[in-house]
């Protein structure tokens, strides 16, 4: 691994940047920030754009609000973590995590109304990322894995201000071990069937009446 690399100044941040982040100080607000901005539907094809552009463009997809979190809350002393998850129809997912004493949360941006942040209730990061599982199953997902990762182990690469895509970024937590999320193939039909019945009784809308445990949810 590269030697990690400290949080820059406030002085590296542009003035609305240092406006941004003097507003937003905890994980919830960083959390309702993110929601309110549009999603990232990469129209023009795929970006994976650093906090800057986020703040310049005023949207942003899940790596780029887990990035774009990472780089708020270490300016509030929390530490640049991540969660890699993958899945066995290679939409992965990435979410900013924290703890609050001894428990983990996590900030997320989605499409899925069910895979945006967790309140800090779940006492390991294999809790937190079970917590997932189920919010995943739609037509074609299933969660295979999960990784906690350290931004500061890309050492000198500018993932904070870069201005141009960061496919390093992308690459590094692909090819990162991921640790194995077993689990029954009754469990995911039933889960399967239960989100297709649901779509067919509303294409279109937010999944979220149909799981348990959303008092968990950010």
């Amino acid at each position: 691994m590269n030697s990690r690399t400290g949080p820059p100044p406030r002085e590296a941040f542009t003035p609305r940047e240092r406006a941004i982040i003097r507003g937003l100080r905890t994980p919830g607000q960083v959390q309702r920030f993110l929601h309110a901005l549009p999603y990232n539907q990469e129209k023009k094809g795929e970006t994976l754009r650093s906090f800057r552009e986020v703040v310049r463009r005023g949207t942003a997809h899940c790596l780029e609000a887990a990035l774009a979190a990472a780089v708020i809350l270490e300016q509030h002393r929390y530490p640049p973590l991540v969660l890699s998850f993958d899945s066995q129809d290679n939409l992965d997912h990435v979410i900013f995590v924290f703890r609050h004493g001894r428990r983990w949360g996590s900030v997320a941006r989605s499409r899925d109304a069910g895979l945006h942040g967790r309140k800090p209730v779940f006492r390991s990061i294999r809790d937190l990322a079970w917590s997932y599982f189920d919010p995943y199953v739609d037509m074609t997902g299933r969660l295979s894995g999960y990784q906690l990762v350290d931004l500061r182990d890309l050492g000198d690469y500018d993932w904070r201000f870069n201005r141009k895509n960061m496919w390093k970024v992308e690459k590094f937590l692909i090819d990162i071990p991921h640790r194995k999320m077993p689990s029954s193939d009754d469990r995911y039909r039933r889960l399967h069937a239960r989100y297709t019945a649901y779509r067919k009784r509303d294409p279109t809308g937010p999944v979220v009446e149909i799981y348990q445990r959303r008092d968990r949810w950010m």
